[in-house]
C-alpha cells in the first residue's frame, strides 16, 4: 500500500482526481499530515467518513518512534534512536542555538562512504530513507520538544546526495508554506563531495547552504581518511562547487574536521587557505570525536585557535563550530552502534 506522507502537495491533488475527490480536499490532507503532524485519518476532524473509507483503502502512513533518547545535562541538546516499521534505527538530534531550534537528521540508514572518523558507517549502508522518514524525524522531534523546529541539517547518517531523489523530495515537502514551511534558507545539507549530484542540485537553484566536507587541505590527505576522495578528487569538487555558486549565488560551507597530529598544523592551515582563496565560502572548524573504532583525538584547542588564526590572516572566514550535547554523544553514529550490538 502506497505512503500518504510521501507525496508532494502536487501528487496529493491528482490522487484526489483518481479517487473522485475535488482536488481542495488535498489541502486539508497535507494539512492535518504536515502541519498538524497526524498520523491517522481518524484524527482529521474536517474529513467526511466516506473520504477517509476511500484515503485507508489507497493509503497508510509511515511509521516511526522514538526508540530511545538522551536529553544533555549540559544544554538542551536532545538525542534520539528512530525505530521504522521495518526495524531499522538511525539517529537523530535536537540542538538549540541563538539563531533557532535544530533538527539534524539522518538520510540513509547507515552509510558507504567510509569515512574513518565516522562512527556511522561502521556498520555499513542498509538502505536509503524515504522522503515521509525524513520528515517523521523532524515532526517526532517537534512533538517531543512540544515546539517548532525552524532549522533543519541533514548530518546525520547517510550520504543526501546518494539518496538525490528522495532528499530534494523532501526539502520541498518541509519547505511547502502548505505544511511545515521552513525556508530553504535554513536547511543545510552535507556532502562528502558527490560530483555528479552537485551539478544536479545546482541546477535546481534551492537556496540551501550546501556544506562540503572536506576535512583535509592535500587530496593525499583527504584519500587517507575518505575513501570517496579517490573517486572525486579535489580538483573535480571545486569545479563543481565553483559551478553551484555560480548557479545559485549561495555562499558554500567547507567542513574541517580537526585531528590532532593530522590535519591540524600550520602547513595545513596554509594548505587549506590557498585551497580556499577567492572562494565564496565559509569554513566550519569540528574537533573530531572519540570513538571507539577509531584511533584518533580532537586537536588541542591551542593548535585549533592557531589554524583559524591563519585562516584569518589569509582572509578566510572560519568559525569552531559549539561543542553541544557533549555528555550523550551527541554526534550521529556511536549511539546506534552501540544499540546494534545489544
Amino acid at each position: 500500500m502506497r505512503k500518504i506522507d510521501d507525496l508532494s502537495y502536487e501528487e496529493l491533488k491528482e490522487e484526489m482526481l483518481k479517487i473522485s475527490e475535488p482536488k481542495f480536499k488535498a489541502s486539508q490532507i497535507f494539512d492535518w499530515i504536515h502541519k498538524k503532524c497526524v498520523d491517522n485519518f481518524d484524527e482529521m476532524t474536517n474529513i467526511s467518513q466516506d473520504t477517509k473509507a476511500k484515503l485507508n483503502k489507497e493509503f497508510e502512513f509511515t511509521n516511526a518512534e522514538i526508540a530511545l533518547k538522551l536529553s544533555s545535562k549540559l544544554d538542551e541538546t536532545k538525542k534520539y534512536v528512530i525505530k521504522f516499521e521495518d526495524g531499522n534505527i538511525v539517529e537523530s538530534v535536537y540542538l538549540k542555538y541563538k539563531f533557532g531550534k535544530t533538527a539534524c537528521i539522518s538520510s540513509q540508514v547507515g552509510c558507504k562512504m567510509g569515512c574513518y572518523f565516522c562512527a556511522s558507517t561502521k556498520k555499513g549502508f542498509i538502505r536509503n530513507l524515504t522522503p515521509a522518514e525524513m520528515l517523521k524525524q523532524v515532526y517526532l522531534i517537534q512533538k517531543d520538544i512540544k515546539e517548532k523546529i525552524s532549522n533543519v541539517v541533514i548530518m546525520g547518517s547517510g550520504e543526501p546526495l546518494e539518496n538525490f531523489d528522495n532528499v530534494v523530495k523532501f526539502l520541498n515537502i518541509v519547505n511547502d508554506e502548505s505544511g511545515q514551511n521552513i525556508s530553504m534558507r535554513k536547511i543545510t545539507l552535507s556532502t562528502s563531495g558527490i560530483v555528479p549530484n552537485i551539478y544536479k542540485l545546482a541546477d535546481l537553484n534551492l537556496p540551501i547552504t550546501l556544506a562540503i566536507s572536506l576535512h583535509a587541505p592535500t587530496q593525499e590527505k583527504r584519500e587517507q581518511i575518505m575513501p570517496i576522495a579517490g573517486r572525486y578528487k579535489l580538483e573535480d569538487i571545486f569545479k563543481a562547487c565553483d559551478y553551484y555558486v555560480k548557479r545559485t549565488g549561495r555562499r558554500l560551507t567547507f567542513e574541517y574536521i580537526m585531528i590532532e597530529g593530522f590535519n591540524d598544523s600550520p602547513e595545513d592551515a596554509e594548505n587549506l587557505s590557498n585551497l580556499l582563496k577567492n572562494k565564496l565560502a565559509n569554513v566550519n572548524l569540528i574537533p573530531c570525536n572519540y570513538i571507539k573504532e577509531a584511533d584518533i583525538k580532537p586537536s588541542k584547542d591551542s593548535d585549533i585557535m592557531k589554524f583559524k588564526k591563519i585562516l584569518a590572516d589569509n582572509g578566510i572566514n572560519a568559525t569552531l563550530r559549539r561543542e553541544l550535547g557533549s555528555d550523550i554523544n551527541a554526534a550521529c553514529g556511536q549511539l546506534r552502534n552501540d544499540l546494534l550490538k545489544m
